[in-house]
């Protein structure tokens, strides 16, 4: 793509990817190429949004942060922006959260980033060693967690609305799907 913003048709560096700063798009850097998606929609975000609190209830206590569409570093030019994740110590003036630092990472499904959260994040996620994967399915409000395994995601559990999904590490809590679903 060559533009006044991507002068060169050649792959970005992470110093180019990270001197973008911020747009209302999400931007993320798969090895030099950039996956632009647009903002979520209102499904997806207030999903997105009820996970982030549930997840904040034991948070704290476990001496983590929750944090929404931050961009972690998976390795040198790999920049991931996931709908949540679970991590330790902070420093907040970074604009980048490492993955040594996330203990889980989240993503809400929808139409346009289904395949690639279910298959390549996951395979970047799990090669960058991240302990735990949840994704969340807002049409069915399914939601499953996967465990890192042998370098690869294994289901671990997962509960459908009205059904309670268990959380004991790297937070403890407990989710009912049903509540992340808007009422009615």
């Amino acid at each position: 793509m060559t533009s006044a913003l991507f002068p060169a048709a050649r792959p970005l560096t992470e110093s180019e990817f990270l001197a973008l700063g911020e747009t209302p798009e999400r931007v993320e850097l798969f090895d030099g190429g950039l996956h632009v998606t647009v903002a979520p929609g209102v499904l997806h975000q207030h999903v997105t949004g009820e996970l982030k609190l549930a997840l904040h209830r034991g948070a704290g206590q476990a001496g983590h942060h929750v944090l929404g569409a931050v961009n972690v570093r998976l390795r040198p030019g790999r920049i991931t922006v996931p709908d949540l994740v679970v991590t330790t110590g902070l420093d907040f003036g970074e604009l980048v959260v490492d993955s040594a630092a996330v203990r889980l990472v989240g993503e809400v499904l929808s139409p346009a980033s289904a395949t690639i959260d279910r298959v390549l994040k996951a395979h970047y996620y799990a090669a960058a060693g991240i302990p735990w994967y949840l994704l969340a399915e807002p049409d069915t409000g399914t939601l499953w967690l996967h465990t890192l395994a042998g370098g690869r995601y294994t289901e671990y559990a997962s509960a459908e609305p009205g059904e309670l999904l268990r959380l004991t590490d790297p937070v403890a809590v407990t989710i009912d799907p049903a509540e992340l679903l808007p009422p009615g």
